[in-house]
């Protein structure tokens, strides 16, 4: 695990600021199942080569992702959480799941990967497809609430490919909603540069937005939310966190250099 090479690689980078900040400023996220996984980096070279920015800005979009997803369920009396490209996420551990049934669906070779170091949960179930495929939707019932969250993945495709996979979905699901984090232009220069540098020159980003409500309108949906990532990082970690940081996350919301779309699908 020492080389990060291809797209299902970078799954190390989140768990690498997931364990980061949990260490660091617990008051802000703590990921209590990200710990217990810590072994799975075999070498520091990501957190080397990473800012502080870098490791918030990476679990700003898991703590923003997990108060959605929380809002969803407190809103169903059940429902489906998909989440489609997982990763080694572990979402599934920070949130109060109530009646909910979490699908977590990633390709083969990371679902095998999940497989050696998580156990399938409760009402848990982790599926071997392609998100866009739209395989893992036999595994569910598309008649209950469903969110989908989609984090981290659909930078790695171009804009006509997230446009179908909506439209797609769109044709599968009677009451469903999308979440799923986005950058603009600038932002997604400043994220290849990033990921190249923790050593990883094969995973290009190339989908970015600059208007979320115009987005919403090509892909035929209602815009619920579009929020930032740190409004809640600089409330909590103002006087914690470095100067560089700081003005960082503030000029990314305000910019929105990083951002979530909340869509009903």
């Amino acid at each position: 695990m020492s080389e990060y090479e291809g797209v299902e690689d970078t799954l190390f980078i989140p768990l690498t600021g997931r364990i980061y900040v949990s260490k660091k400023f617990p008051e802000y996220f703590f990921d209590k199942k990200a710990l217990e996984m810590k072994n799975l980096i075999k070498n520091n070279s990501i957190e080397k080569k990473s800012s502080e920015y870098s490791m918030l800005a990476n679990v700003a979009r898991s703590f923003n992702l997990d108060q959605m997803t929380q809002n969803f369920i407190d809103k169903h009396d059940k429902c489906n959480i998909v989440n489609l490209g997982v990763g080694l996420e572990t979402s599934y551990y920070r949130i109060n799941r109530k009646n909910s049934i979490f699908l977590e669906v990633d390709l083969p070779e990371v679902i095998e990967l999940r497989e050696k170091y998580l156990e399938p949960g409760e009402n848990e179930k982790f599926i071997k497809g392609d998100l866009f495929k739209l395989g893992w939707c036999e595994e569910l019932d598309v008649a209950l609430p469903t969110l989908m969250i989609v984090s981290g993945v659909f930078q790695y495709f171009h804009e006509k490919d997230v446009l179908k996979f909506i439209s797609d979905i769109k044709n599968v699901f009677e009451n469903a909603e999308l979440i799923f984090d986005a950058t603009n232009k600038f932002g997604i220069k400043y994220t290849n540069f990033y990921v190249k540098r923790t050593g990883n020159s094969s995973a290009m980003m190339y989908f970015y937005l600059e208007d979320a409500d115009e987005f919403a309108k090509k892909a035929d949906c209602q815009l619920i939310e579009c929020r930032g990532f740190f409004k809640d990082a600089i409330k909590i970690l103002n006087k914690k966190v470095g100067l560089y940081t700081k003005i960082s996350m503030k000029v990314a919301d305000r910019r929105n250099n990083a951002m979530i779309l909340h869509l009903k699908i």
